[in-house]
């Protein structure tokens, strides 16, 4: 009960300050570029998209490796979207435009919001209650495809990837989400041994 505890709060807190990275316009995880880029183009909310895709890869880890599934997996795919997508919309019935516009507010508003952001992530990864399909995929592909070639490496190249992808669908890569394809992983990493 405590671990589901860590991993409830990591994913509620994970869609809360991704809301503030995603308003601030200065960079996110390639993950939600990609699925922002998507979601805009078909007109549908962000959240939406996110259950959308996360279904598809869903199945290929039930097919490949069904270790990596437990609560977290499914609170990850369903609820940190639409949480981002609730406070996206609150935020702009409560908070002044020129936060999330103007310098310096924005800087402010993506360090903080960037920081709690990988704290939340490494509470719900580091409760061991399941990863994210799309956190999932790069481990079955270590384990199955590319058995030589360090994690570390898998990781950053199917993050790079995704991000093209999002590239080539059209989405104004930032300078700081081309910095997380390399520092993202590592990051969430280092924070969640101090936790432990």
């Amino acid at each position: 009960m405590k671990k589901f505890k860590l991993m409830a709060i990591g994913v509620i807190l994970m869609g809360f300050f991704l809301s503030f990275l995603i308003e601030v316009n200065l960079g996110t995880d390639p993950c939600t570029f990609m699925n922002l880029t998507i979601s805009s183009k078909l007109g549908i909310l962000f959240g939406t998209w996110q259950v959308i895709l996360n279904s598809f890869l869903f199945i290929f880890v039930i097919l490949f490796d069904r270790h990596q599934i437990g609560p977290g997996t499914v609170a990850n795919m369903v609820l940190i979207g639409y949480i981002s997508d609730f406070c996206r919309w609150l935020w702009k019935k409560t908070i002044p435009e020129y936060i999330f516009r103007e310098w310096p507010y924005r800087a402010v508003v993506f360090i903080v919001a960037l920081l709690c952001f990988v704290i939340a992530a490494s509470l719900y990864m580091n409760a061991n209650m399941g990863v994210a399909p799309y956190d999932a995929v790069p481990i079955i592909l270590n384990k199955l495809v590319f058995k030589k070639v360090p994690f570390k490496i898998v990781r950053i190249a199917f993050d790079a990837s995704v991000l093209l992808i999002g590239f080539l669908l059209g989405g104004k890569v930032e300078i700081c989400t081309v910095l997380m394809v390399f520092l993202l992983g590592p990051t969430i990493t280092a924070v969640g041994r101090f936790i432990k």
